[in-house]
């Protein structure tokens, strides 16, 4: 009897095994026809522990952490990876979206509760610049894999002014899903240029910031089917998900994409003092680091006070149930879950500048319907947010001796770590610094400048202070810094520039190049003769803009000039 029960259980055993692995191959199969015809797949998986999580984030697209379930977007790059893993997964259907339909523009520009098509989206942004012509000017950030441009407003009035303005920069839909910051950018733009003058806070930001707006950063994800919104994709053409795709030292082989060179040039000849990037999926503001989970930034209490005061003003307006997901509608990133190669900690990281990522709408494609009540929640937060550059240290650096602008690091000892130090403009002497409400020690270092350090500077919560620092040459006798401005040549470089000097500095002469944010990138010394150009190789400097200082000691002249490298 105890044999032949033996018998049956062994059989059952025989037979259950194959029945379970048949099943999970079917849905192994169906996760990949899925990510074949869509482009991509949502699944949720257990949350399984910090370390692997961690793991996890590095080779696929963690979207959110919610409670005990990770969800997950595949691409069909990181679909093998995934299966192979091994892990439990629920499959997330999701309908397929028919097109959106298609309505004049002069619509959309009125009502804001559609989606354009592409054609259109490209035109109302040429409108902008057409109609407002000393008010905007459209700009192209570069192309996408499929040859759509992504296009950059900038907005300020005072344009006679614009020299002397901190650059501020609001970015949307790097996830070509994630549709509502789309049209809300549009709508934010027209917005400003139709309130100029009219409106007092909007007037005050016009007339004192550079407002960069790029609604749309990945074009082929949001128009996967061509022309018309129908079925976005989070990822770009070639399957990546461009915000996982910035440089980041924990991952060093990512294939750069086209997308991301093109962004991160931009940005790194802008050098945008304060900036966001905008997502759906989740209600909630998330500021750095994203990538280190016991590391605080150092100035973590006043990315905490932003992005709370983004919230709570969402609350105020928007009503009971929106944005509380987390810390009340606040989180910092890596609290959250962990990402690798994400754009807000490469601005705050290696262009110090500061950036929060605001995920908009729970859902992904925010339904037309629902467009106008998203800007009803969030139009006034988008405000607030951008008048954050308008306080904290305004500063200006310059010689003690000539009064021109001095490229030096501002930082403040014991309270800098992680590159949270700014730079000084090397053309104006510029500077931005933002810090929580207090009493700070600020310290000014130059190359050929006695370190300064100003004590007891006073930050007021909602206030603007103005510093104005003159720094003291390290050898007392003045160099006369002539007026005349050196012909370099090509304009845009790539591998080398030629550089014609007055005759004047005929003989030995020194070669500082920095960068836009005052760091020194190179610097040797040479002979100079009259009317041969000197050349100079560039071609292992990043693209950007940067600034070039000529001294001949023998006369004590100096001359500088600007040169802009591609790649």
């Amino acid at each position: 009897m105890v044999k032949g029960l033996l018998v049956i259980l062994i059989s059952l055993v025989s037979f259950t095994l194959p029945v379970g692995a048949q099943q999970d191959s079917l849905k192994n199969q169906k996760l990949k026809e899925i990510v074949e015809t869509r482009g991509q797949a949502e699944v949720t998986i257990l949350f399984p522990g910090s370390r692997s999580l961690s793991e996890l984030s590095r080779n696929v697209s963690v979207v959110s952490v919610n409670g005990n379930t990770v969800t997950i977007i595949l691409s069909p790059l990181t679909i093998d990876w995934f299966l192979n893993q091994k892990y439990s997964y629920t499959i997330i259907e999701q309908p397929f979206r028919k097109a959106f339909s298609i309505v004049p523009a002069r619509k959309i520009l009125s009502d804001w509760n559609v989606y354009p098509s592409y054609p259109q989206y490209d035109s109302i942004m040429q409108s902008f610049a057409r109609d407002y012509p000393f008010l905007c000017s459209l700009d192209t950030i570069g192309t996408s894999v499929k040859g759509k441009l992504v296009l950059s407003l900038k907005i300020t009035g005072n344009a006679g002014n614009d020299e002397d303005k901190p650059e501020v920069f609001y970015s949307s839909t790097i996830h070509g899903n994630e549709t509502g910051g789309f049209i809300l950018m549009l709508r934010l733009a027209d917005y400003l240029l139709k309130n100029y003058r009219s409106n007092s806070y909007v007037t005050e930001l016009m007339d004192n910031l550079r407002i960069y707006i790029n609604p749309l950063a990945n074009p082929d994800g949001t128009y996967n089917g061509g022309d018309i919104i129908s079925d976005p994709i989070r990822f770009n053409a070639n399957g990546y998900d461009l915000n996982r795709n910035f440089p980041d030292p924990a991952t060093p082989n990512t294939v750069r994409q086209k997308e991301t060179i093109d962004m991160v040039r931009y940005m790194r000849n802008h050098r945008f003092v304060l900036s966001a990037n905008f997502h759906s999926g989740e209600e909630v503001v998330n500021y750095p680091w994203d990538k280190w989970l016991t590391i605080l930034h150092a100035d973590n209490q006043w990315f905490y006070n932003i992005s709370r005061a983004y919230a709570d003003t969402a609350h105020f307006y928007a009503g009971p149930g929106y944005m509380t997901f987390l810390d009340n509608g606040v989180t910092r990133g890596a609290v959250w879950y962990i990402v690798n190669g994400g754009r807000q900690d490469f601005i705050t990281w290696e262009l110090q500048g500061r950036e929060v990522t605001i995920e908009l709408d729970n859902q992904y494609v925010t339904p037309e319907p629902e467009l106008p009540l998203l800007w009803d929640n969030n139009y006034h937060s988008l405000l607030e947010y951008l008048g954050n550059a308008l306080y904290g240290i305004h500063g200006k650096v310059i010689s003690s001796e000539t009064s021109l602008p001095v490229p030096a690091e501002v930082f403040i000892a014991g309270h800098d770590i992680d590159s949270s130090q700014v730079y000084s403009d090397t053309l104006t002497g510029n500077f931005t610094r933002f810090l929580a409400p207090g009493s700070w020690n600020i310290t000014f270092s130059a190359e050929g400048y006695r370190d300064t350090t100003v004590n007891n500077v006073i930050v007021y919560d909602g206030q603007r202070t103005d510093l104005t620092v003159a720094m003291i040459p390290e050898q007392t006798p003045a160099d006369t810094t002539m007026e005349i401005i050196p012909k370099i040549y090509p304009v845009p470089a790539t591998t080398e520039i030629n550089i014609l000097l007055p005759g004047s500095f005929s003989g030995l002469v020194n070669l500082r190049i920095y960068d836009i944010s005052g760091r020194l990138m190179k610097e040797y010394n040479t002979e100079y003769f009259t009317g041969i150009p000197i050349v100079t190789e560039i071609w292992s400097l990043p693209a950007g803009t940067y600034t070039i200082i000529i001294t001949n000691n023998n006369i004590r002249g100096t001359v500088r000039g600007r040169f802009i490298v591609i790649k």
